[in-house]
């Protein structure tokens, strides 16, 4: 029987000396010193490697002796402490099998590479130290969304990925058909005809599972939503992807301070279960990439958020002297550089500023009674800005059938289904959306949404 494999993380956790261990991984470096190769291998279940030991008197020595970087290695032996610096322990090999020997080409050798080549090699780049600790962590965070919510009793919902409705009414969507778009049916005014196509009707990849959410907590009460949304907004810019997940609660019963209070609680669960679960990989992340990281985490962890109106917080950037290069205008939105100032200069933790003006907020938003504002938040954080997006839903079958009839961007006939859940037993309601890999990036320091992304998907680039 062949001894089980043991994992690098394990063998590194281990009390030397054990003997009969069989690990499996990809050589990160091949160092010869003619009787003796030292070899590091990765198995991508830890940030450090595991040194292997590989003594002249193995069988294939001569084949280890010319071992390329990359090749995947089994390898049995006797865990022993290791004399090196750096390293507790060591593995003396006794067998060692080359399971894929890799190309000499193989494209990531013992040098830094810049994060604009390793985009190119998205396919390879995982086993990389930085791209290693990266979806490590993401994967963690997306574990601790589960379990947060499976915690409070919310049930997940899986919300449709292919939609009629335009949630953001932003009218930036990747449209699905299967009509022949070189030459598609028209009707006689020469428009495309949608009866033809598989849905009947023009249909899209989504922007947000929110509107299908909000139909479940109208039934359900708690509810949450984690998946893949999509937006074909042309941008290069390095917080935005065409292709991204979110994360959509829905609460009924709750309004928008309860909604703020639920946020709140949420990013310091998560940021929270990634210092304690990933520390390790935060150090790298804090020696290597952002030298501040670890500190901002710990304080954001340990902060109360403070609590703004829209109107609050225009006044307080108007009010700061500072010279921006979007100016600040009641009824306009807040830039980046705004958001970045309210939480790092002016308050100096992070911030929910509520109660945002009408005009550039979306129709589902509750209108508040100034005749003026909705009951919207933003939850800002430093480094970094907006961070979640959320708000109490418009209950109120009256007042969201005006909306309708005001905007001549929006078929009330759309949305029929929408105003039947206010129709039939509306409810007062909240929830938010947080963008996933936005909180990859916040937690590891990473400057670039295709950086923790595990195959990005942007303008002109679907390579793999």
């Amino acid at each position: 029987m062949q001894t089980p494999r043991t994992k690098i993380v394990d063998a590194l956790d281990a009390a030397p000396p054990v003997v009969g261990v069989r690990v499996k991984g990809w050589a990160r470096t091949v160092r010869d010193s003619k009787k003796v190769v030292f070899i590091a291998l990765n198995d991508g279940s830890s940030f450090a490697s595991l040194q292997v030991v590989a003594g002249a008197e193995l069988e294939g020595f001569e084949e280890l002796r010319h071992l390329t970087t990359g090749s995947a290695l089994s390898v049995e032996g006797e865990l022993v402490a290791s004399p090196a610096k750096g390293q507790t322990v060591e593995l003396k090999a006794t067998k060692v099998e080359i399971v894929g020997k890799a190309d000499p080409s193989y494209p990531l050798q013992k040098k830094r590479h810049g994060f604009e080549f390793l985009r190119e090699q998205a396919h390879l780049r995982v086993r990389t130290n930085t791209f290693g600790a990266v979806f490590r962590v993401r994967s963690v965070l997306a574990q601790a969304v589960h379990q947060f919510f499976a915690d409070r009793r919310f049930v997940y919902v899986h919300t449709p990925i292919i939609t009629s409705s335009d949630a953001e009414g932003a009218g930036e969507m990747f449209r699905v058909t299967t009509l022949d778009v070189g030459a598609p049916p028209r009707r006689p005014d020469g428009s495309v005809d949608s009866d033809q196509d598989f849905f009947a009707q023009p249909t899209y990849l989504t922007v947000s599972g929110q509107l299908n959410g909000e139909a479940f907590a109208l039934g359900l009460s708690d509810i949450y939503t984690f998946g893949p949304t999509f937006r074909a907004e042309n941008s290069n810019t390095s917080r935005h992807a065409a292709e991204f997940w979110m994360i959509e609660p829905e609460m009924a019963w709750c309004d928008l301070q309860d909604d703020c209070d639920l946020a709140e609680v949420f990013v310091k669960y998560l940021l929270r279960t990634a210092l304690d679960k990933c520390g390790e990989d935060l150090a790298f992340f804090n020696q290597h990439i952002d030298k501040g990281l670890v500190a901002r985490l710990e304080q954001v962890v340990s902060a109360e958020f403070v609590r703004i109106s829209y109107t609050e917080a225009v006044k307080l950037l108007q009010e700061s002297g500072e010279t921006f290069e979007f100016p600040v205008e009641w009824g306009k939105n807040l830039q980046a550089e705004h958001e970045r100032h309210i939480t790092e200069k002016i308050l100096g933790r992070p911030t929910f500023v509520t109660d945002y003006a009408t005009q550039i907020k979306s129709f589902y938003m509750r209108r508040n009674d100034d005749g003026k504002t909705v009951a919207a938040m933003d939850l800002l954080v430093p480094n970094i800005g907006e961070l979640i997006g959320g708000s109490q839903r418009e209950e109120r079958l009256d007042v969201l059938e005006s909306i309708f009839a005001a905007d001549p961007h929006l078929n009330a006939d759309d949305y029929a289904w929408y105003l039947d859940t206010r129709r039939f037993g509306t409810a007062p309601h909240a929830g938010f959306g947080l963008g996933f890999e936005r909180l990859v990036m916040y937690v590891t320091g990473m400057e670039n949404i295709r950086d923790v992304i595990p195959f990005p998907r942007t303008p002109r680039h679907c390579k793999f």
